[in-house]
């Protein structure tokens, strides 16, 4: 004889269904839960990635500002130091012109000395140009020095 089959009554049957039901729903709902976990990390993953990323491009922009700051700075800098340079370099051109006058003025007017020596063993080689406006005198005289022996 084979094996029995009992016949489930109307209730016990509805009873199997609700189980079922629910074990299907334990499931689905599982299955749903862990998916909503794995989202939920790869969306927190993603999060990390976007901040590093907006990080990163801040960072770069404000290098690159620094940057232009830098060279805005540094070419306002060369043009003061030309500026100043350019004025410094006229004054410099009329303090020798006025140089140049007064030197002309001063050895015409008041005259001057100029001359050089030599020193040799015993005796002084002097020579001198004596200008007093438009003349002038030259004096060169060998003056001997008192040495002991």
């Amino acid at each position: 004889m084979g094996p029995k089959v009992r016949l489930m009554t109307m209730g016990e049957q509805k009873a199997a269904v609700f189980i079922q039901a629910w074990w299907r729903g334990t499931l689905v709902r599982r299955t749903l839960l862990h998916m909503a976990l794995r989202v939920w990390i790869i969306q927190c993953w993603w999060k990390q990635k976007l901040v590093k990323l907006q990080e990163k491009r801040r960072r770069t922009s404000l290098e690159f500002y620094a940057r232009q700051e830098w060279a805005a700075v540094k070419l306002q800098s060369w043009f003061r130091m030309w500026c100043i340079r350019l004025r410094y370099c006229r004054l410099l051109h009329a303090v020798r012109i006025i140089q140049v006058y007064w030197r002309w003025h001063s050895c015409h007017t008041r005259g001057f000395i100029q001359g050089h020596y030599d020193l040799k063993e015993n005796q002084l080689n002097l020579q001198l140009e004596i200008s007093l406006g438009s003349q002038a005198c030259g004096v060169q005289q060998c003056i001997p020095l008192p040495i002991k022996e």
